[in-house]
């Protein structure tokens, strides 16, 4: 069973995400605070975050950015601000999805399902299957970048890259099509599995360049004007 984190200082919010979460089978566990969020994140196995923005003691975006310090689980924002650049900061701080309330239980518990077995077909989650199917799954490697589909790592030579959910899977987009071109509307399906803005892929893109080669951040990625990226390895 996978064990939701509900972080949300509204206690209605909370109580019937977590009645629709519980019917749909999922383990729920629930935090008013985000300081209370972090805590639970440190200590408890959570395979998913859906996360408030406006909350007291630390607010969403902080609680996401310490969290992409030590795990790439899914994230799901839920906020009330439906502004582009609202959107753009979550996800360039990692989130892997955003919910503008108020929303539909449903839809919440949909998206809940797309990133949870998106995460776990990728070998990142803990629980469910995805994990056994991954532990025979070769390491991807071009030139010299590593992937391992099992533990969700990158390394560059014996530099370890830290990557976020959606950044890890445009990476294994990339690293198993080396030399083909993707437009934005492939990479966001593959990084979000929803539609996102060109400009929030083309944030993402940078970061990955960063992460990738500070030195030289074109040396993997390639802009195809007009069309997209190709990752030559």
């Amino acid at each position: 069973m996978f064990r939701i984190l509900i972080a949300d200082d509204e206690e209605e919010i909370r109580n019937l995400l977590e009645l629709y979460l519980q019917n749909a089978g999922y383990e729920v566990v629930k935090a008013g605070t985000g300081k209370e969020a972090l805590d639970v994140m440190r200590s408890q196995k959570i395979d998913l975050c859906l996360l408030d923005i406006m909350m007291p003691e630390m607010d969403g975006f902080h609680v996401l950015k310490e969290l992409r310090t030590f795990s790439n689980m899914p994230v799901i924002i839920l906020s009330a601000k439906d502004q582009d650049t609202d959107k753009i900061l979550g996800l360039n701080l990692g989130a892997d999805d955003y919910i503008v309330k108020p929303f539909n239980p449903l839809e919440a518990v949909a998206r809940v399902n797309s990133n949870i077995r998106r995460f776990t077909a990728l070998g990142g989650a803990s629980g469910g299957s995805g994990g056994d199917v991954q532990r025979e799954t070769p390491k991807l490697v071009r030139g010299d970048l590593t992937l391992d589909p099992v533990s969700c790592q990158l390394m560059r030579g014996n530099r370890k890259i830290d990557l976020t959910a959606s950044e890890y899977r445009i990476m294994c987009l990339f690293m198993e099509n080396p030399g083909r071109v993707f437009t934005k509307q492939q990479i966001g399906e593959a990084g979000w599995g929803d539609y996102v803005t060109d400009n929030s892929i083309m944030v993402c893109i940078s970061k990955l360049r960063e992460k990738l080669a500070p030195e030289n951040p074109n040396a993997y990625i390639v802009t195809i004007r007009g069309l997209g990226y190709r990752f030559r390895g």
